[in-house]
């Protein structure tokens, strides 16, 4: 009996190893040519490639009805198969680390502590999503001291913190620091934040305007590895909560559509870049996360073109990638001897970017001198920002202080003129009070103001200002096996992809090669 159009296509179907991931998506791993591609079974690739192999057999498309009914087919298996976790650019497996080149042959990048290779199969299921780009095959020998030669940066601090959060992003395992990029107009904040996202997850929409709810920016995320959010004005407060959650990790829950009960949770920790002219990151609890830096302007006589630029980017961007997987497997290989005695907040990005320094054979404690100050930098910016901090750091000046909140706020209010009792940040009950003191809390403690609320009473909530002593700054890393001081800390050799030893480029602090012949645009600007 001659098979209906759905049983052929069921049969075709078969052809393809099916699995559902850990939230119930059902994939299909599905042979193209000669290599393996992985999509869901509801994606248009998944339905195209059904539709291609019905068409060679019957030299015709499939009927609507019949499409519909392999797919729900294909799931009921994917369901009743294995569960098997997919992965969006960066993934980890047997303490390697894959990076998906997402190019047309699925190839991958396989870095461990000996070096870095492409390989034609990963191990773990890479999806890709609409607007994902192909990263450039890496060369070997290339050195991270180019990419300054595309960064509008300057200083030392700079640019150590912009090249640890840029090694950061190749970790699989989060948490990861937004890194906020501020300056006026012309100082290459766009340009900056398309040029390190085009080093680890390019797209073709490399920068986004700011989500408009919680779901767009957990989709963006669920589609990406790197999210760029460029030109902000301000943060709301439902974003920058969104956006400690992307960093630290938390979940997003929101009712699928067209159900009336059905959920569907997305939980994602991505590297971010903000970009803003102002410093739109003023919350207490997102600044605690966030490296913050500040851009110079570019001089008019610095300007190219930007067809210029780009085209001598993608030039030498296989050398600078192959030089940040260096860097990657250097950090693979440091990593298991790094230990802190005392770590900042983001204490998985501060132990794995002292690995790095260390495993490139850098000057030890740099990076940590860097980021400490980064962090006083960022509690002073909070502070600044808000009209309580500021009369709260005056009222302690003048002594110890304990009553109720209530007491507190109008003390407070009798400090500031009416205009800044009238402003939004101004809170006008106890419990708005309360509130921005608790978020205030670590930035005042971290300048010597100490926020004790105490047992509640009859009376109310006491609460203690006090002046504390400061805490002493994130420890520097224990020490390596010492070495002769006239000798540097020897970088560990690499196989390179054709199996040669090489050697990990030092990232150094010598004058780099001037930037005046390279440096370009600003947000459109030609």
């Amino acid at each position: 009996m001659r098979e209906s159009a759905a049983q052929l296509l069921a049969t075709i179907a078969n052809a393809a190893k099916v699995f559902h991931a850990p939230d119930e998506k059902c994939y299909a791993n599905i042979m193209v040519n000669t290599h393996e591609e992985v999509w869901p079974v509801r994606s248009r690739r998944f339905k195209a490639w059904l539709a291609s192999a019905f068409y060679q057999d019957q030299a015709k498309p499939p009927p609507t009805q019949a499409m519909k009914e392999a797919v729900a087919l294909v799931e009921a298996r994917a369901l009743h198969g294995p569960e098997q976790a997919v992965y969006v650019r960066v993934a980890e497996h047997h303490n390697k680390i894959y990076v998906d080149l997402a190019d047309h042959a699925w190839r991958v990048v396989q870095i461990d502590a000996t070096g870095w290779r492409v390989i034609q199969k990963a191990p773990v299921a890479f999806v890709r999503a609409g607007g994902m780009l192909a990263l450039p095959e890496p060369a070997a020998g290339g050195t991270l001291d180019t990419l300054r030669r595309f960064l509008n940066v300057e200083d030392e601090h700079t640019w150590r913190v912009i090249f640890h959060w840029l090694a950061m992003t190749f970790q699989p395992r989060g948490p990861y620091p937004p890194l906020g990029v501020h300056g006026e107009q012309g100082s290459g904040k766009s340009t900056g934040a398309r040029v390190l996202r085009e080093l680890v997850d390019p797209n073709a929409a490399p920068l986004r305007s700011e989500p408009r709810e919680p779901r767009d920016l957990m989709i963006a995320a669920e589609h990406g590895w790197v999210i760029a959010l460029d030109n902000l004005s301000h943060l709301p407060a439902w974003l920058s909560d969104a956006l400690c959650r992307l960093s630290t990790g938390g979940g997003f829950a929101t009712r699928e559509l067209y159900s009336d009960s059905d959920e569907i949770i997305f939980n994602s920790m991505r590297p971010v870049i903000l970009t803003g002219i102002e410093e739109v990151v003023t919350r207490g609890d997102l600044m605690d996360r966030t490296i913050i830096v500040e851009l110079p302007i570019i001089a008019s006589d610095r300007r190219r073109a930007e067809g210029e630029f780009w085209h001598t980017f993608e030039q030498e961007r296989p050398g600078m990638f192959g030089a940040l997987l260096d860097a990657v497997a250097a950090g693979l290989r440091a990593e298991p001897e790094v230990k802190l005695s005392e770590v900042p907040r983001m204490a998985d990005f501060a132990r794995w970017s002292v690995a790095v320094e260390r495993g490139l054979g850098l000057p030890d404690g740099g990076f940590m001198d860097t980021y400490t100050k980064n962090i006083a930098s960022a509690h002073e910016l909070v502070l600044d920002g808000s009209p309580v901090a500021l009369t709260v750091r005056t009222l302690v000046a003048d002594g110890k202080w304990e009553g109720t909140v209530a007491e507190l706020l109008a003390t407070l209010a009798g400090k500031v003129d009416e205009d800044t009792r009238r402003t939004k940040g101004w809170p006008k009950t106890s419990r708005g009070l309360s509130g921005a003191l608790r978020r205030l809390a670590p930035d005042l403690r971290a300048v010597g103001v100490g926020v004790t609320f105490l047992p509640r009473t009859n009376q109310g909530r006491p609460i203690r200002l006090a002046a504390v002593k400061v805490g002493k700054p994130p420890s520097q890393p224990s020490q390596p096996t010492p070495t002769p001081d006239s000798e540097p800390i020897p970088a560990a050799p690499r196989a390179g992809r054709d199996g040669r030893d090489g050697h990990f480029p030092t990232l150094t602090g010598h004058p780099v090669p001037p930037r005046g012949d390279l440096w370009g645009v600003e947000e459109g600007e030609v």
